[in-house]
């Protein structure tokens, strides 16, 4: 591997932009200066007018390998998630059959070793009877993300509301624990209460604002309780913001909270042009929601920006509004929909850097990734803001084929996205050639 020398990129990192030249050797960041000369053979990459970013690292996506690979699969989410700026992600264990044991969560993971173009890790997943199983997880601090428990149902079968599951898991897992919070007696009440639900309008009103502060509620409840590490996933509404703090550094806190870019972007004013399209779970709730999320998010309540990327195919999300699974295919252009916003002035890429590799790299104790620094490895994005790119059919590398930001133009174009040190995509393309590494963890 030859090294590569990028030229006066902007670079944006730790809160500061810097024009620098940065030298990449044997997969790492070698050196961060002005005016690097390397004697030999070296590709260099021309940034001037570009900026440098570390690779974003999503710590939610659905990538539906094994046994949903009609969907998507591990390949082809990778595929579009090098060509959005994703370097890292994190994937859940809703799968066919469901992570719940050491042997099927080792799979994936030799799936991603073998198929996956972005660095891949997976979550260890929780059901009412596998307690024992998931705790053998902690012999792993170093080489897996987390656990995931669902305390609210989703795609898959794998609803954990056994409270002596919950406990037991709660108070001995040395990993952190993420959790998908929706309450399920409050949304199958709001089922019957609105049974003869006809289209998407109707998601926030079965999945709402109440059913998710319960559960959320719960959940940090019993983190305190046992002193547990808890992140808990895709907030969607104002009333659980009370639930976070930002009195303290990230690392510091105990109980994290992410939010996803459709929640930020969308409100339940948009079901009537998108539908099915941006029915997911949690549910995007009425304006006010997005609006408090927003201030969070800046004033660091939100410790993280994800997608909970889950795709579905064209003909499932067509089915009558019951019918059709919940989920949205993001992972391709959640970078862009957040250079979009830092164009518009809502926020800077200062802090979309903080949101979409720092704290991810913070959060889970990622090692040597998150960050533009000598020694760490180097995944990295260089994006265009003087660019654009316009969602077609023909761009899009989700398996499904769709995305709800189909002919859509963004005002801003990833121009290139590194893994480990290698060029993984440029000019539109993704090098199939390359292999992402599996995340390490410094617990």
């Amino acid at each position: 591997m030859f090294p590569i020398l990028i030229k006066n990129a902007t670079i944006v990192n730790e809160g500061t932009q810097l024009v620098k030249d940065v030298l990449i050797k044997d997969g790492l960041i070698d050196r961060i200066d002005n005016n690097i000369q390397v004697a030999g053979n070296c590709r260099e990459i021309n940034a001037e007018g570009l900026i440098l970013m570390p690779g974003v690292i999503d710590d939610q996506v659905h990538f539906r390998e094994p046994g949903l690979t009609q969907k998507a699969t591990i390949a082809t989410e990778a595929h579009a998630a090098v060509a959005g700026g994703v370097t890292s992600f994190m994937e859940m264990p809703n799968t066919n059959p469901p992570a719940l044991t050491q042997e099927l969560l080792e799979d994936k993971y030799a799936i991603g070793a073998a198929r996956s173009v972005a660095n891949y890790s997976f979550f260890m997943g929780v059901s009412n009877t596998n307690a024992d199983e998931v705790l053998r997880t902690n012999s792993k601090l170093r080489d897996v993300c987390g656990v995931k428990i669902f305390m609210g149902s989703s795609t898959g079968d794998m609803l954990v509301d056994n409270y002596l599951t919950l406990s037991k898991i709660f108070s001995e897992s040395e990993l952190l624990i993420a959790t998908h919070c929706e309450n399920e007696n409050i949304i199958n009440a709001n089922k019957e209460k609105y049974a003869d639900a006809d289209n998407a309008s109707y998601h926030p009103l079965i999945r709402d604002v109440e059913a998710c502060f319960a559960s959320s509620f719960s959940a940090v409840q019993l983190a305190k309780q046992c002193n547990t590490r808890l992140h808990i996933l895709h907030i969607s509404t104002a009333k659980e913001l009370q639930l976070f703090t930002n009195m303290m550094p990230l690392t510091d806190k105990r109980i994290t909270s992410e939010v996803c870019v459709h929640h930020l972007h969308f409100t339940a004013d948009d079901y009537a042009q998108y539908g099915n399209l941006i029915k997911c779970n949690p549910a995007i709730k009425a304006p006010e929601n997005k609006a408090a999320l927003w201030e969070a998010l800046l004033d660091d309540r939100l410790d993280i920006i994800a997608t909970d990327h889950a795709p579905h195919t064209w003909e499932e999300k067509q089915q009558p509004y019951q019918k059709a699974p919940s989920g949205v295919p993001l992972v391709q252009h959640t970078l862009l929909l957040m250079l979009q916003y830092v164009k518009q002035g809502k926020i800077s890429i200062e802090k979309v850097v903080e949101k979409m590799a720092h704290a991810p790299a913070q959060c889970f104790s990622i090692s040597k990734r998150g960050y533009i620094r000598e020694g760490y490895h180097a995944d990295l994005v260089l994006v265009n803001m003087n660019d654009t790119i316009k969602v077609t059919k023909e761009n899009i590398l989700y398996k499904c084929g769709w995305s709800p930001f189909e002919g859509h133009t963004f005002p801003a174009a990833v121009h290139t996205t590194l893994v480990n040190g290698e060029v993984v995509y440029e000019n539109g393309k993704v090098n199939d050639s390359v292999r992402g590494h599996r995340l390490r963890f410094d617990r």
